[in-house]
């Protein structure tokens, strides 16, 4: 028995569903090497000759390495170095193939659903989805309508936010298809750890990551505008206070390509420029991580100096391919991820291949009822939430608390989502007491390009650093692990994921819905229309109440 995992066991939270450990199968925990998961065996006997004392130093030599790097994160209004634990997460090839299966299908469904929003929304006509659910979404953009990107490729780059259950069954917690990040941490968190665990990378067979710049260089200059044969890619970046600024410098940088701010860029003669030493040079691609509202101060927030007055025309014309795609928020709607299951079916004609979370719509006023009813048993998520942020565990909250997030919630239910309290599944994370099981989640990252969707192997593992924490994100104190997606063994292979057909929109694609497009007067007909001017007068009125 390791020295290491002498007092392994469990979460000690009570009145809580024990939680999927992914390294011992056993409830007790790791008292023998036998009921250790065989994905986990390799990474177990190479820790057995370790002492506290040697995995902690080199666990200490890797936050020395990532502090001089630069590679730290804002918490609290302090730069520390991103915490990166020494354990890696182990995921075998056959639960890749599934997770791997599961994200492009994804992926591609809301590719296909974000075309259809600013297009002829025949997912609304057909009833799939609610079109006050879409207008009413803070991410849903009218300005993006008529955009045609290059391609057809809206989600360039996306991130899907899994959690491994109590069973152990993967499931989608959220979509980011916005400006999803992390994926510098992917890459630096593997160079490192080849350095701490250098005996595993000779024993074991870990599928690479360093080939992401190379697969988004790729798909950025496929997407650039017709008729260009040599791109012009930059990356906009809001400056070096952004807290995901190394992201920006190290995607830049291992691409090959210019990181400029707003203040480099201008439009003019129906085109986007650079301003460089040498004069003005044109930009055909912007791999853009600003937000919509900062992009383009004519559109949107006019006093932004973030972006560069005129690019949304600049779009429109067809003369530069913004990624992600403006008006990509409402598909991260967390009231929009309730209907993805069903836009799957809709626009692919297949069954899911990893399912949702549960989750209550609480505009539904049976589920609203049921949720005030029950709210200390659920997670309470507001809609258009990132990071944690305004997010509410039930049975860890206060009595106050709770009441004015009923307030809240009655007030305005289209903004929340109810969930249950999930144990996400627990890995081995040194601690300060030693080695204990924490909670984490995965986000796996896809590249969109030339019709195909390429999903990075590992992806990020966020880790909750504190006993019984289930919020895993860093800005709220989580941290990281290296994801390591591991081959098969001799003479076996993972079986195959192949999603099943469906068969529950059988018309699907099939209608046209002449004159069906956002922008025009007539889009949705008088009672979705009258309900979209009561929802944007209650959002008003809320605002000037906040």
């Amino acid at each position: 028995m390791s020295q290491l995992f002498a007092n392994y066991g469990r979460s000690t939270d009570t009145g809580r569903t024990p939680a999927w450990d992914e390294m011992f199968a056993a409830t007790g925990g790791g008292n023998e090497a036998e009921q250790v998961r065989p994905g986990y065996a390799d990474l177990y006997e190479a820790l057995s000759h370790m002492s506290q004392e040697e995995l902690r130093g080199r666990a200490d030599a890797l936050a020395s390495s990532y502090l001089a790097q630069g590679v730290t994160f804002d918490f609290a209004g302090e730069e520390r170095p991103f915490p990166l634990d020494a354990i890696p997460r182990i995921v075998e090839a056959s639960d890749w193939a599934r997770i791997e299966a599961g994200v492009a299908q994804r992926v591609r469904a809301l590719e296909a659903f974000l075309a259809d929003v600013y297009g002829r929304q025949d997912a609304v006509r057909d009833g799939v989805i609610p079109a006050h659910v879409i207008v009413s979404a803070p991410g849903f953009l009218r300005q993006a309508a008529g955009i045609e990107p290059a391609g057809g490729v809206r989600v360039h780059v996306a991130g899907i936010d899994l959690i491994r259950d109590q069973h152990g069954d993967w499931r989608v917690l959220e979509d980011n298809v916005r400006v999803p990040s992390g994926v510098s941490y992917v890459i630096s968190n593997r160079e490192v750890m080849a350095q701490t665990l250098p005996e595993l990378f000779a024993r074991m067979s870990i599928r690479q990551v360093t080939d992401y710049p190379r697969k988004l260089a790729a798909a950025l200059r496929a997407s650039a505008p017709p008729g260009v044969e040599e791109p012009t890619v930059v990356v906009l970046t809001p400056g070096v206070f952004n807290s995901a600024y190394f992201e920006h410098t190290l995607l830049a940088r291992l691409m090959g390509v210019e990181l400029v701010e707003g203040r480099d860029l201008f439009c003019s003669g129906g085109f986007i420029w650079m301003r460089t030493t040498s004069g003005p040079q044109k930009v055909d691609v912007i791999y853009r991580r600003v937000d919509d509202d900062f992009l383009d101060p004519l559109q949107f927030r006019a006093d932004s100096v973030l972006g560069a007055p005129g690019l949304l025309n600049v779009a429109r014309a067809g003369n530069v391919t913004i990624a992600n795609a403006i008006g990509n928020g409402v598909a991260d709607d967390k009231l929009v991820y309730t209907y993805v299951p069903d836009l799957i079916r809709y626009f692919l004609h297949e069954e899911p291949v990893l399912p949702n979370v549960e989750t209550w719509r609480l505009e539904d006023p049976g589920s609203l009822d049921y949720v005030l009813k029950n709210v200390r048993d659920l997670v309470v998520k507001p809609v258009d939430g990132s990071g944690g942020k305004g997010l509410v565990v039930g049975d860890r909250a206060t009595p106050e608390q709770l009441e004015a997030l009923k307030e809240k919630v009655s007030a305005n239910p289209r903004g929340w989502i109810a969930q249950p309290i999930i144990q996400l599944s627990t890995i081995p994370t040194l601690v300060e007491g030693g080695m204990a099981p924490r909670h984490s989640d995965l986000r796996p990252f896809a590249v969109s390009g030339d019709g195909d969707v390429w999903v990075l192997p590992g992806g990020l593992t966020r880790v909750a650093l504190p006993e019984g924490q289930l919020v895993v994100n860093s800005s709220q104190g989580g941290g990281s692990k290296d994801t390591w997606v591991v081959g098969t063994r001799a003479g076996e292979a993972p079986t195959p994921v192949v999603p099943q057909p469906s068969t529950r929109y059988p018309q699907a694609q099939g209608s046209i819905h002449p004159g069906h497009q956002l922008g025009q007067g007539d889009t949705f007909d008088d009672d979705d229309n009258r309900l979209r001017q009561q929802i944007e007068h209650q959002q008003q009125s809320l605002g000037k109440e906040a």
